[in-house]
C-alpha cells in the first residue's frame, strides 16, 4: 500500500541506523515529522494536563484518571483518530494512548479538546518500556495495537513489535479475561503474530485463527481505501487465561 498508518507513532520504515551492543533494537524510528501550528499549540497548552511523564514504577492509572474504571492501553496511536474515537464511544473506560512522535501527540490532545473526552491520558515514551516499567502486572482490562510497523524486510524483522517476548510482557500486564487485539494489513504479519500469541502460554485465542473486526474498532479512512481495492485486513484478538485454566482443557 502507497500510504499507511504507522506504527507506535506512525513512523515508516527507514534504513536501519547502526545499532550498538547495548542499545535495545527499537520497532519505530524517531524522526522529526512536521508539527502544524495546531499541533504545537494543543501540545504546549494540553500536555501537561493529558499526558503523564516516563517515570520507572508502577503507575496509579485509577488516580490519574480520578475513578476506577477498566483500564485499556493503546500502543502506537498514530495520529489519534481511532483512540478518540474509542474513547467517546466507551466512556465508561479508561485509555492511556502511548505513542513516540510529537505530531501525533499533538493530534490527539486537539481531539481530545475538541470531543471534550476525560477518558484519556498519553505517555510520550517507547511502549516497550512503558509496558516493562510502569504498567503493574495484571492490571490492564485490553491492549490496542492497531496497524503496527510490518518492517517487511527479513533483516528488520528484530525491529517488529510483537515478537515472543513481547507477546510474555502484554500478556503478564493484563488481567485474567482481558484481551490483546492486533489489527493489521500485511497477510505476512498477521501469520507471525497469530503464530507468536499463540505461542504465548498465558492468551487464549477467541477465534480459531483471524477473528471479525469489533464494533469497537472504527475503520480508518486508509483501511476504507484499502478495502475498496480488495485490501485485506486481519483483526487478532486473544485473551488472558484465568489462573485456574487447565493447560490440557
Amino acid at each position: 500500500m502507497t500510504s499507511r498508518v504507522p506504527p507506535q507513532g506512525g513512523a515508516e520504515a527507514q534504513p536501519e541506523a547502526p545499532e550498538h551492543a547495548h542499545r535495545a533494537v527499537r520497532s519505530y524510528v524517531l524522526r522529526q515529522g512536521r508539527v502544524s501550528h495546531a499541533q504545537q499549540r494543543a501540545y504546549d497548552a494540553l500536555m501537561p494536563r493529558y499526558s503523564l511523564p516516563y517515570r520507572p514504577g508502577a503507575l496509579d492509572l485509577t488516580g490519574a484518571f480520578g475513578r476506577r474504571a477498566a483500564q485499556v492501553v493503546e500502543i502506537g496511536f498514530g495520529m489519534g483518530e481511532s483512540t478518540a474515537a474509542i474513547a467517546q464511544a466507551r466512556p465508561e473506560a479508561d485509555f492511556l494512548g502511548i505513542e513516540v512522535h510529537t505530531p501525533g501527540v499533538g493530534a490527539l490532545l486537539k481531539l481530545i479538546d475538541q470531543q471534550g473526552l476525560t477518558n484519556v491520558r498519553i505517555v510520550q515514551h517507547d511502549a516497550v518500556e512503558v509496558m516493562r516499567d510502569m504498567i503493574p502486572a495484571d492490571s490492564l482490562a485490553g491492549i490496542h495495537i492497531f496497524f503496527p510497523d510490518p518492517w517487511p524486510k527479513l533483516r528488520h524483522h528484530k525491529r517488529r513489535l510483537i515478537k515472543p517476548e513481547f507477546a510474555r510482557l502484554a500478556a503478564s500486564r493484563l488481567a485474567p479475561g482481558g484481551y490483546i487485539h492486533v489489527a493489521t494489513d500485511w497477510e505476512e504479519y498477521a501469520v507471525w503474530i497469530l503464530e507468536v500469541l499463540r505461542q504465548e502460554a498465558l492468551l487464549d485465542n477467541t477465534a480459531a485463527d483471524y477473528a471479525a473486526r469489533p464494533d469497537y474498532r472504527p475503520l480508518t479512512k486508509f483501511e476504507q481505501r484499502g478495502l475498496r481495492l480488495g485490501h485485506g485486513v486481519w483483526d487478532l484478538i486473544f485473551r488472558r487465561r484465568s489462573p485456574n485454566h487447565s493447560l490440557t482443557a
